[in-house]
């Protein structure tokens, strides 16, 4: 083996145990899970109360426009958290300082018209 490769070989020990021990619990799967299906065993199981309706129902695209405002905004606060934590330090450095502000006021400020055009466009309305 090249010498260069040396450093990946780990790696690639571990992807191939990944590898294995996932083919390992499939085979295993079939081999010992159960084969006997039935009617009950097939219903779509909700937390224990009687199915309320078929299990391949469609969802209006509302609920799927709300879980996408959630990432958007979720992903606001990953990327604010940080800069919030680093931005003493970036005081230190007048010349970044002043420009790490500016550049995170407009993303807030992007992220904040977004909101805003979503909410009279009625989106954020649960009805």
């Amino acid at each position: 083996m090249p010498v260069h490769l040396a450093p990946y070989v780990p790696m690639a020990l571990v992807a191939l145990l990944v590898v294995v021990a996932v083919l390992g619990i499939f085979v295993l799967n079939q081999v010992l899970g159960p084969k006997r299906p039935n009617a009950l065993k097939g219903q779509a199981f909700e937390c224990g109360n009687p199915p309320s309706g078929p299990s391949r129902r469609r969802f209006p695209v509302k609920y799927y426009v709300v879980a996408l405002l959630f990432l958007v905004f979720d992903v606001e606060a990953v990327f604010l958290y940080p800069w919030a934590a680093e931005y003493r330090t970036f005081l230190a450095d007048p010349g970044i300082g002043l420009l790490a502000l500016v550049e995170m006021m407009l993303f807030v400020g992007v992220l904040a018209a977004g909101l805003v055009y979503v909410w009279r466009r009625g989106a954020l309305k649960w009805e």
